[in-house]
């Protein structure tokens, strides 16, 4: 089975299938491109990118795919989290018929991907269905309507109700030819064509530098350095910058649960209500030993419960609003097999950033801002790259471009960078040190001690482990989460698991480990300090 980071929940994807892997980077290493981050934006950008004849290589901190991709429910859908009708006062009806357009050929492309490989990753076409959330307005669906076939999408249709028995949706978007996958196959699927056409592929080689003049440059941990003509930075959020992006997306984490139910009791499709969070439906087969498919029980796949990241106490709470909402509408229901959590960036108008990297020279490219819709908008994201360092036209590219402005959006990113600004409170708060003795085997909690802020973990032992509070990436004090026992930042979403080490950015660096008679010292450190960005400087 795959190695997870420690007290991390389980997936399904990551659970029944073992990934191909790959040794560290163990030299310096030049190529046309390179690609940092191994899950699907990655590795479909250094996909396309090998079959148009450039030199490519991937850098991943961990396994491929244990990012979120692996995290993922795998809708492969052109209809997204936001709504067309907020998309279309956002971007134009014109904008909404290329979002439409864009994530349909995405699509299309992963299909194509998939028969040309001759990739086994139990790929389906099938209908998706969307339905009204009891706290939506009763129009909603009916102004979806009309703003979706606006938008191209015109084979939508309004039934009177979704193909689920014994739980009655109501009136319901019925979309033709969605698309859903294993993500893990996939991605296998992915990195065994890479390396078979010469591409690279480098695991356990965490990025910590990056540096830009005529020519890319990126440093690893362990001290080796990639040169390159190009950078492509595919790491759910971008860890190169400081400000550029963070200000207009913000993370969430969504939460989903995995059923056994009695075999064809739950018709196939992709379900999603209008509910703010939203909630979102799949099956899968379950594969027994030596790849046999169950003949008894299906998967039943439930998401959403999302919240902004680090902002919730008891984030295991959306597992069990999520449990409560299956039962009371899913009689075939057997057990509990498993649940995860994963990490989704929203952006304040709706769509991904997904091409030249802003602040950059044009060179440095970045795919970001999934908006829960992960699957179509990184192959999207890949398109656009990919079209971009060939020096060809992409049709996308200008509506997707993370330099845009959208002023219609304005409301919703002042809301978000209120909020952010308000975490920053928590330095002025009390936070009393707990009796170490009080707190309880495999959790932390945070603290003040003198100017510090201070997080300590209790291990599997009772032995504690104190590290600063402060976030590696600009200075915000993380939180507990309990469910994969982590810390997270509530500011723009960097992660470390319990003892401090990175999972995710925009930080790329650890928490600063902290003995008992270090708290009194200051310790978050202007960021400039910590570590370079994307700049002029050459490495030496």
């Amino acid at each position: 089975m795959n190695q997870l980071h420690p007290g991390e929940s389980l997936s399904v994807w990551l659970d029944n299938y073992d990934l191909p892997t790959f040794s560290p980077l163990k030299e310096n290493l030049n190529v046309d491109v390179c690609i940092v981050g191994g899950g699907i934006a990655g590795l479909t950008t250094a996909y396309s990118l090998m079959k148009e004849g450039k030199s490519v290589c991937v850098l991943e901190s961990f396994e491929i795919g244990s990012g979120q991709t692996g995290r993922s429910t795998a809708h492969g859908s052109a209809v997204l989290g936001t709504r067309y009708v907020d998309l279309e006062l956002y971007h134009s009806e014109e904008g909404t018929r290329l979002i439409a357009q864009s994530h349909t050929a995405a699509l299309d492309r992963i299909e194509h991907i998939v028969n040309k490989e001759k990739i086994d990753c139990d790929l389906e076409r099938l209908t998706g269905y969307l339905f009204q959330g009891d706290d939506s307005e009763s129009d909603l669906l009916m102004r979806e309507h009309h703003a979706v076939r606006r938008a191209g999408l015109i084979y939508a249709k309004m039934l009177d109700d979704a193909p689920l028995t014994n739980f009655k949706t109501g009136h319901c978007l019925a979309f033709p030819r969605q698309l859903q996958f294993h993500p893990g196959k996939y991605l296998a699927g992915l990195a065994n064509a890479i390396v078979a056409g010469g591409g690279r592929i480098f695991t356990h080689s965490h990025a910590v530098e990056f540096h830009n003049r005529d020519f890319a440059a990126v440093k690893t941990q362990d001290g080796n350095i990639v040169t390159a003509s190009s950078l492509v930075v595919a790491t759910n959020t971008p860890i190169n910058d400081v400000f550029a992006i963070h200000t207009k997306q913000a993370p969430y984490r969504t939460y989903a649960i995995g059923f056994h139910v009695i075999k064809d009791s739950v018709a196939k499709g992709l379900y999603w209500d209008t509910s703010d969070p939203y909630r979102y439906i799949r099956t899968e087969k379950i594969h027994e030993s030596e790849g046999a498919i169950s003949e008894k029980y299906d998967l039943l796949i439930i998401g959403g419960e999302d919240h902004k990241t680090g902002q919730e106490n008891h984030p295991e709470h959306s597992f069990a609003k999520i449990e409560e909402w299956a039962r009371a509408r899913f009689s075939t229901i057997v057990n509990l097999v498993y649940r995860w959590s994963g990490q989704v960036m929203e952006p304040v108008d709706g769509i991904g950033f997904l091409g030249h990297n802003p602040l950059d020279r044009d060179n440095v490219y970045v795919i970001t801002g999934d908006a829960g819709n992960g699957i179509t908008h990184s192959t999207i994201g890949a398109m656009i790259v990919t079209d971009q360092i060939l020096q060809r036209e992409n049709p996308w590219e200008e509506l997707y471009n993370p330099s845009r402005i959208s002023l219609l959006s304005t409301p919703n990113y002042l809301r978000e960078n209120l909020n952010v600004a308000g975490q920053y409170g928590k330095w002025l708060s009390f936070s009393p040190k707990p009796h170490i003795e009080d707190l309880r085997i495999n959790e932390g909690t945070v603290f003040r001690e003198g100017v510090g802020m201070v997080a300590v973990y209790k291990n599997q032992t009772g032995v504690a482990h104190y590290m600063s509070a402060a976030c590696p990436h600009l200075g915000g004090v993380v939180s507990w989460n309990n469910v994969e026992k982590s810390w997270d930042c509530p500011c723009h979403g960097s992660r470390f698991d319990c003892y401090g080490k990175v999972l995710e950015g925009p930080a790329v660096q650890d928490l600063k480990k902290l003995e008992s008679d270090e708290f009194v010292e200051p310790d978050f450190i202007p960021v400039e300090q910590q570590y370079p960005r994307v700049t002029d400087v050459p490495i030496i």
